[in-house]
């Protein structure tokens, strides 16, 4: 294959209709490098008989290691395709570029991927034939769903349909049908899911029309639906809101192989075929058109061999034929593996081979046919009948879209799900749907991650064209002679030394271009820095390097007059084309590009959007698309000499920024750590922190994950602290008598506890809006120093709620399932507050048991807590509902906050939020608790006469004292944070698989056989903490047959009381008085106590105490 130039490339990148962006997305082990080899080797990069075995893009030494993709990669490539405008015109050479991203599919990785799809415009699916739809193959295709990606679907690894289980071509074509319906039923669930919201929407507008309209009229009216829209005189409709619902057309996400949407490939072995391909060698010999055949070779349909008709299954009449696909298609690929691999021995069947070259009018080079290995021989059939890259890339150009066609469909969504859509500006607007490339143009681009490049990676310090000149050659043979002259001055001057000097000196001699460095008798570590390139989208307008542009903060809104902190402003020092290991300057880049962006080092963290104006401009980088999978394991880290600790922090802050899972962060115990998503990804962070970003020895300690804490109703549970008050309830006397409060604590139900987790991010929506409009307040009034808000604390009082004292344990394992919670509430981010306490109210109303207690509880919750967002609720029973709603009219605030109880309020409130952030088990988050304030009293003279820094300690220590009485009053339980686990084994593995997860105390949840392979899938949840060196044991196990995937599932309560001891006769009986069995429960939450350096009950400190000896002389 010929080399293709990068100026052609970047001659390609002016012509938008001739582009295509696309990822390719699949589960782990599915053969997306493996396919991305075969299209590299079209543009002579790399040899197409090393296409699947080399993985170019895997360019990681521990990506190759492994065998899977860890770093999402691009390159662009160069495609040229003949086309013909009508039937009896001459073909005509019509060339595209084609910008491909490699994305991973360990579920580690999985926000690689996010990357990669918000950056394309088109998704290659890739689904193993064998394997099926897998967790990671769901997750994808709600990727390319959710970012109204077009997708192709490619049916991999068709060759193990063959050689491993070896099906015939009618068993084979059964087992893809049921598989093509397996993905669409994804893809609609999708699709219905949708529709489901969009009709609820329309019927909530209808109905607020009906009201509105019955409101106007002052009676209530019964008219329908289609009298609540609005119409002037002329009963023209004035209203954007249709009077019948419409419904929204679904056909283009299904994939269907008659509209050549679906690939059937084997990567390694270098083939791939569409329907289409077929319809146009069969169409002339069946008399047939082309695009007629297409819609009949996939599906029941079948070729009647005497009239050469296509008949339906209901016209067979009792005969039994075969499926067209299957005897035009499938029987012909199989026949080629019979005739190379297969036989007795292996080696195939010359003469049926000798007849397939023949009929398919194809050449085999006589050193191929005279080769040992069938292998080859196979490759070079197909090579010459089915390219795997004339197929796939055909089917991209073909039916996935440019950026023009793609922007005018996807920004118009994109832009309304960004914060102040109203306020972007319509030049702006009008720019990114049309892809508009002019130099005039606003410049918007979305950065969607920082990539770490070595320094002499980059191309200024790469050598062009390979091979020295003559004349620097001579240079270059000058300084090295006159450096080991050099060398032989020093060794003569040393004396005896002299040979090892000059040996040594020889040794580090390297025929290089640099630039002389001083011997001055100390060797010095080369240096070669990491620098951060912008992985980017350009959406409108065209970047050049010196060009500025503005840098828009995470919370960046349009609708902000002064936005705080202001954008920032860079300069675009270096562009670059991305060609997978390498990268090529680049000095303009028009609109619809995938491109490389240096300049950004220190105004990008992790993703942004950059814009050549501030005023109107969008912010993509907030948008709810993008999500990570949650960064649960927590580990601390130190360096091995303590002088090198300034290299660990700078590698640190480097590797937040290069990698777009990771969080770093600083407790105030001064340790140093760091957030990643599981084993595997923090093994390869270690790793890049070593060799890359810090080049120090670093130690890391044991991973730390987080635990909830929770109470339950258990039958048995020790006698109430006062039996008068009765169970969980507290009442305190603070200040002298001063204040007077009667707390109740009580396990919120189960349901309405699962509700708040799953829709946290309503309420952390909610609360920063009234937290944005108090800022907003305060500034307008000038009150820097004003009141604290509906709820008496600030957001800075919040920061200090969860980090104070010793709550930094809890906050901080609060901060590890931040991004899990959104991943996990994605719907409540979007839900209006109605929608919300609808549902929390249906939740309080399945509860039967103490209905009367939850009766109209929502209209009285205080806050949410911990940090004002979590699963706790704080409720007011009072008498008088002193105390500020959390849902309320932001009207009031004026006479809310004038109360005299209001700095109380605010402090007791402070209190939940500290208590619920740290709990009294092992000072982690508490959930699943309602605390009831039922009284509250006052003495104002009392009360004045202390301080008001005194008052704040004595109610904070005070509340939070009597409320872990009360929280211990019932019985306690201890949430473990929990993987979902699915692995794929064989029977003869499945017993070693049941019995490292058991081992582990993980639990089953379901097993099903994966037809027609003799595999099975299985389920199974598995505890966090236990989780660490199982991928290693269950392949060691399985002697590399079972593989798992672990993806956070949330908490699960351990049936378990930590302070459980025998207290009936039947318990003294079976377990006696110290309770011989292990309490799994006690011993999680010592574990959590001793490595926070809390006091643990039990804990011997000597174990055989000796008197010392001392011996006298």
């Amino acid at each position: 294959m010929p080399v293709v130039p990068p100026e052609k490339l970047v001659q390609l990148q002016q012509q938008g209709q001739n582009v295509r962006n696309i990822c390719i997305l699949a589960h782990v082990d599915h053969g997306k490098t493996s396919l991305t080899d075969a299209l590299i080797a079209t543009n002579g990069i790399i040899s197409p008989k090393l296409a699947g075995k080399i993985r170019y893009l895997d360019s990681r030494p521990d990506e190759q290691l492994r065998g899977i993709t860890m770093e999402s990669s691009a390159i662009s490539l160069f495609f040229s395709l003949l086309r013909r405008e009508s039937p009896t015109a001459e073909p005509k050479s019509k060339e595209y570029l084609i910008n491909l991203i490699d994305s991973p599919g360990h579920i580690d990785f999985s926000s690689e991927v996010s990357t990669a799809s918000r950056l394309c415009d088109g998704a290659v699916v890739l689904v193993d034939a064998v394997e099926g739809v897998c967790s990671q193959t769901v997750t994808v295709l709600r990727h390319t769903y959710v970012e109204k990606l077009k997708p192709l679907l490619v049916i991999n690894k068709m060759d193990r349909l063959i050689t491993e289980l070896k099906l015939s071509p009618s068993e084979a074509y059964t087992h893809l049908s049921k598989l093509l319906e397996h993905v669409n039923a994804v893809m609609g669930s999708f699709a219905l899911g949708e529709r489901m919201e969009d009709d609820l929407r329309w019927r909530e507008r209808i109905d607020e029309k009906l009201q509105s309209k019955a409101a106007e009229s002052g009676s209530n009216t019964s008219s329908d639906r289609k009298s609540s829209i609005a119409s002037d005189e002329n009963g023209v409709l004035t209203d954007d809101t249709p009077a019948q619902y419409e419904e929204k057309e679904d056909e283009d996400i299904y994939f269907e192989p008659e509209r050549n949407n679906v690939i059937f490939s084997s990567a390694i072995d270098g083939w791939a075929f569409t329907p289409g391909q077929f319809a146009g060698i069969y169409a002339k010999k069946l008399g047939m058109k082309r695009e007629v055949l297409e819609k009949f070779l996939w599906g029941d349909f079948y070729l009647d061999p005497k009239t050469k008709r296509v008949l339906s299954s209901k016209h067979l009449k009792g005969r039994h034929l075969k499926p067209m696909f299957v005897q035009l298609v499938l029987e012909n690929v199989w026949a080629v593996y019979e005739a190379t691999t297969g036989g007795p021995n292996g080696k195939g069947d010359p003469t049926m081979l000798e007849k397939i070259t023949k009929s398919l009018n194809i050449s085999i080079p006589p050193h191929v046919l005279r080769s040992r290995d069938p292998k080859a021989l196979l490759s070079a059939v197909f090579a010459a009948w089915l390219p795997l890259s004339t197929a796939l890339l055909v089917s991209v150009v073909e039916h996935l879209p440019s950026p023009h066609t793609a922007q005018a469909s996807r920004m118009p969504a994109l832009l309304k799900e960004s914060p102040g859509h109203e306020h972007i500006d319509a030049q702006v607007r009008e720019a990114m749907i049309a892809s508009n490339a002019a130099k005039e143009a606003p410049v918007v681009a979305y950065v969607s991650k920082m990539v770490s490049i070595p320094e002499s990676e980059l191309p200024a310090n790469k050598r062009r064209g390979g091979a020295l000149t003559a004349e620097e050659a001579r240079e270059l043979g000058r300084k090295k002679r006159a450096e080991i002259a050099r060398a032989q001055a020093a060794a003569n001057s040393n004396g005896d030394a002299g040979v090892e000097s000059v040996t040594d000196a020889l040794n580090t001699t390297a025929i290089s271009d640099e630039q002389d460095v001083p011997n001055n008798g100390t060797a010095e570590e080369p240096s070669d820095p990491e620098h951060l390139i912008g992985f980017a989208r350009l959406f409108s307008g065209t970047l050049s390097v010196g060009q500025e542009v503005y840098v828009l903060p995470p919370k960046f809104s349009p609708a902000q007059q002064d936005p705080h902190p202001p954008p920032r402003k860079v300069t675009i020092t270096a562009l670059y084309l991305l060609m997978g290991r390498s990268l090529e300057s680049l000095t303009s880049v028009p609109a619809g590009n995938i491109v490389g962006i240096a300049g950004l080092e220190g105004a990008i963290l992790k993703s942004g959007t950059l814009c050549s104006q501030v005023q109107g401009a969008p912010n993509l980088s907030s948008t709810t698309a993008i999500s990570t999978n949650a960064p649960i394991v927590r580990v601390a880290l130190e360096p091995t000499n303590p002088g090198d600790l300034d290299k660990m922090v700078r590698g640190l802050r480097l590797l937040e920024q290069a990698d777009p899972a990771v969080v770093y962060e600083q407790l105030e115990s001064g340790e140093h750590v760091i957030l990643t998503a599981g084993e595997l990804h923090l093994e390869r962070c270690l790793k890049d922190l070593r060799e890359r970003f810090a080049r120090c020895d670093i130690q890391a300690g044991e991973a730390i994950v987080p635990y909830r804490e929770s109470i339950v109703s258990a039958e048995e549970m020790r006698e109430p602290h006062d039996p008068a008050l009765g169970r969980g309830t507290v009442e305190i006397s603070m200040v002298g008598g001063g204040l007077k409060v009667k707390l109740r604590v009580l396990p919120l139900p189960a349901k309405v506890t699962e509700y708040l987790v799953k829709y946290q991010g309503c309420v952390k929506r909610v609360w920063a809006e009234r937290m944005a409009k108090e800022r907003e307040k305060r500034d307008k009034s000038g009150q820097l120093n004003g009141s604290s808000g509906s709820h008496g604390n600030t957001a800075d009082d919040d920061v200090e709620a969860g980090t104070h004292g010793d709550e930094e344990a809890g906050a901080n394992s609060d901060r590890d399932v931040k991004h899990a919670a959104d991943d996990s509430i994605e719907g409540g981010q979007t839900m209006s507050v109605d929608d919300f306490k609808d549902g929390l109210l249906q939740a309080f109303e399945e509860e039967k048991a103490d209905k009367d207690l939850w009766k109209g509880v929502i209209s009285k919750i205080i806050a949410f807590g911990p940090r004002q967002v979590g699963p706790n609720l704080l409720i007011d029973e009072t008498e008088d509902r002193v105390c500020d709603r959390f849902f309320h009219d932001q009207s009031n605030d004026a006479t809310n906050s004038a109360s005299p109880l209001q700095p109380l309020l605010s402090k007791l409130t402070h209190a939940f939020q500290l208590f619920t952030a740290s709990g009294p088990l092992c000072a982690e988050p508490t959930q699943g608790m309602a605390v009831l304030l039922e009284s509250i009293t006052t003495d104002q003279a009392i009360l004045s006469s202390h301080s008001a820094g005194a008052q704040t300690g004595e109610i904070l220590r005070s509340t939070r004292t009597a409320l872990k009485s009360a929280f211990l009053d019932w019985s306690p339980r201890i949430l473990l944070a929990m993987y979902a686990c699915e692995i794929q084994a064989s029977a003869e593995v499945l017993g070693r698989v049941y019995s490292v997860i058991t081992r582990r105390r993980g639990r089953i949840i379901s097993e099903s056989l994966l037809e027609p392979s003799p595999n099975f899938t299985i389920l199974a949840l598995l505890p966090v903490a236990e989780s660490f060196g199982f991928s290693d044991e269950i392949r060691k196990r399985s002697a590399g047959a079972a593989s798992p995937q672990l993806v956070f599932a949330g908490f699960e309560a351990l049936g378990e009381d930590p302070f459980w001891v025998p207290r009936t006769e039947e318990e003294l009986e079976d377990f006696g008085s110290l309770g011989d069995k292990e309490n799994v429960a006690k011993r999680y939450v010592d574990g959590v106590r001793e490595r926070k350096g809390l006091v643990v009950q039990g804990k011997r400190v000597v174990g055989d105490a000796e008197k010392q000896s001392t011996l006298k002389r």
